[in-house]
């Protein structure tokens, strides 16, 4: 009898410290500033660990090429110094400023979209025209087009709030225009990218209440376009036969998965170490760009592909809050679709790394070496934060935290 109580009372007991871990968890999420500080710690730490991942895994490449290891982590380097800077000054941006900014922003985009198909100015890479060398240094106008369609698209739907139950103005000209950059980026070959986009305005879409008939044209669309440019590339199609089964085609198509399972496979529950990666040594190409989840894989091992997880699951659900905690439209429109644009860049990156999707050649946010990526990827998030701190009980927590340890040894030193 005893025993029998004894064992009710444990089982409460332990049914009691769920429910207050439970408790607890829900109100440390539920704080004002949570969403604020988990965009800001995720990325901070996703952006150091792309630095040092990325002089990790392009320090042979680097030194074959240039004689230097570092040459290629000093690039990226220097854009993360670039972004710091933007990334900060975003979190001071005011929404009126962000809607401002949309139209003047989706028209610059659209002109380095033309320029890039104008021969002489665009420069060609892997076969993708997709890029504008400026003065040694490439630019990729598509990576900036997801933000300037993030910004444009909320602010577009925002001002037609009232009338977004009839079709046509929930379509146009968010659609159309959609199309004519899409089209411009197809026009380069970059199938990566156009998928982002795609899902970019099928997340501006789905948040603004739209009925599921339209996607299901549009989702038909974006099929027959997809198929087109797959079969309009052997490349593509090579990719997509081999990706279920990288073996079948190891000395052709399926050498990059096959070489990023091996990465993954070796790299075990605690990885081989940090810089001691094999498939770096020319085996896995692109290993700082496209596969670097591979490399962390490899060196870190299970612990560490998890850990850029979490550190996804964090950023994402921090945005999510600040998607449902606001009441102005814009805000609401415009962190949804940054969450839809982050997470299907991110599946479909691990997606090719790990195999379960075709390879597409997109990066890893903020982890993956290049600056045309990185920088729109961290003025979105500094907006992220802008917005947090306009948050209901946003603005008086931070008030009542008063000045910051860098502001008070600032006025020190004054």
């Amino acid at each position: 009898m005893s025993g029998t109580v004894t064992g009710r009372s444990t089982a409460d007991s332990r049914k009691d410290t769920r429910a207050v871990l439970v408790q607890r968890l829900r109100h440390v999420i539920e704080r004002p500033l949570t969403p604020y500080y988990l965009i800001l710690g995720s990325s901070s730490l996703l952006l150091l660990l792309g630095l040092v991942m990325v002089l990790s895994a392009s320090s042979v490449e680097s030194y074959a090429a240039s004689g230097s290891s570092f040459a290629i982590a000093q690039k990226q380097a220097m854009w993360a110094l670039i972004g710091v800077p933007l990334f900060l000054g975003a979190t001071r941006v005011p929404v009126r400023v962000w809607r401002a900014m949309a139209v003047p922003g989706l028209l610059v985009t659209v002109v380095l979209l033309v320029l890039v198909l104008v021969p002489g100015i665009g420069v060609s890479v892997n076969g993708n025209q997709n890029w504008i060398d400026v003065s040694g240094f490439r630019i990729q106008p598509a990576e900036a087009a997801k933000f300037a369609l993030v910004i444009w698209g909320a602010d577009v739907l925002t001002r037609k709030q009232r009338l977004l139950g009839q079709m046509r103005h929930l379509v146009v000209p968010l659609v159309p225009v959609a199309a004519v950059v899409l089209a411009l980026v197809l026009l380069g070959g970059d199938l990566g990218t156009s998928l982002i986009l795609m899902a970019i305005v099928g997340g501006l879409l789905f948040l603004s209440g739209a009925p599921l008939r339209l996607f299901a044209g549009l989702g038909g669309a974006a099929l027959l376009v997809v198929v087109f440019m797959i079969f309009e590339r052997t490349a593509r199609l090579s990719r997509l036969q081999t990706f279920l089964n990288p073996f079948a085609d190891y000395q052709g198509a399926g050498w990059q998965p096959a070489h990023s399972l091996f990465a993954l496979a070796s790299g075990g529950w605690w990885g081989v170490g940090l810089g001691a990666s094999r498939e770096k040594w020319g085996t896995l190409p692109e290993a700082h760009t496209d596969f670097i989840f591979a490399i962390i894989g490899e060196e870190l091992g299970l612990i560490g592909t998890i850990t850029v997880l979490l550190l996804f699951t964090a950023m994402l659900v921090g945005a999510v809050r600040i998607a449902l905690s606001s009441t102005d439209s814009f805000v609401r429109l415009a962190s949804g679709t940054v969450v839809v644009w982050i997470a299907a860049q991110a599946i479909i990156n691990i997606g090719g790394v790990v195999n379960v999707l075709p390879i597409t050649g997109v990066p890893l946010p903020l982890v993956s070496y290049g600056g045309s990526a990185l920088l729109p990827t961290m003025v979105a998030l500094g907006m992220l934060l802008s917005f947090a701190r306009d948050l209901p009980g946003a603005r008086g927590a931070l008030a009542a935290r008063g000045p910051g340890r860098l502001t008070r040894l600032l006025r020190r030193g004054r």
